[in-house]
């Protein structure tokens, strides 16, 4: 069996340049292999955890989609509430913004759901966000127009699943 080679200490700047760039490439598996590859020597590190979070999301819309779980798994290993409540927003706009125009059943309700979900983690995030940042209120205000543009609406009930008798 192979056994992976562990990178430097000294090394993980640079890696996590490499991880930014290969997002913002379009190449978000090689992204999360980079941020693998550091977290392995520096298991607290919050831009590797973020940048891996981030290229999880980015596989939503991939032929073969990334389980949202794989993501929400490393928001416990995010330092502060806000940043968890900030990107467990990401996470369900992200998973919102793969559904839309996807004919699946009941696609409008899931997506306006996941939505829903992602603004709620954005008001928290808000009540306590830093001074100066307003990530949360323009990724909420995205969220609201998303919903807005494309009608979407809550399901009139709940699914409740009958009792067996």
């Amino acid at each position: 069996m192979l056994q992976l080679k562990k990178i430097s200490i000294e090394s993980i700047p640079e890696a996590l340049e490499k991880a930014e760039r290969y997002r913002l490439l379009n190449e978000p598996k090689l992204a999360e292999s980079i941020c693998l590859d550091i977290l392995e020597v520096d298991p607290k590190n919050s831009k590797a955890i973020v940048i891996m979070l981030l290229a999880i999301t980015d596989e939503f819309n991939a032929p073969s989609p990334a389980d949202v779980n794989e993501a929400k798994k490393l928001l416990h290993r995010l330092s502060g509430e806000y940043e968890r409540q900030y990107y467990s927003g990401i996470i369900c706009e992200r998973k919102g913004k793969s559904l839309l125009g996807k004919n699946i059943p009941d696609g409008s309700f899931i997506t306006y759901e996941w939505l829903s979900d992602a603004m709620d983690h954005y008001e928290k995030a808000e009540a306590i966000r830093p001074a100066g940042n307003d990530d949360a209120i323009l990724r909420w205000n995205t969220c609201a127009r998303l919903i807005i543009r494309n009608r979407l609406k809550p399901r009139d009930e709940k699914y409740v699943e009958p009792q067996l008798e």
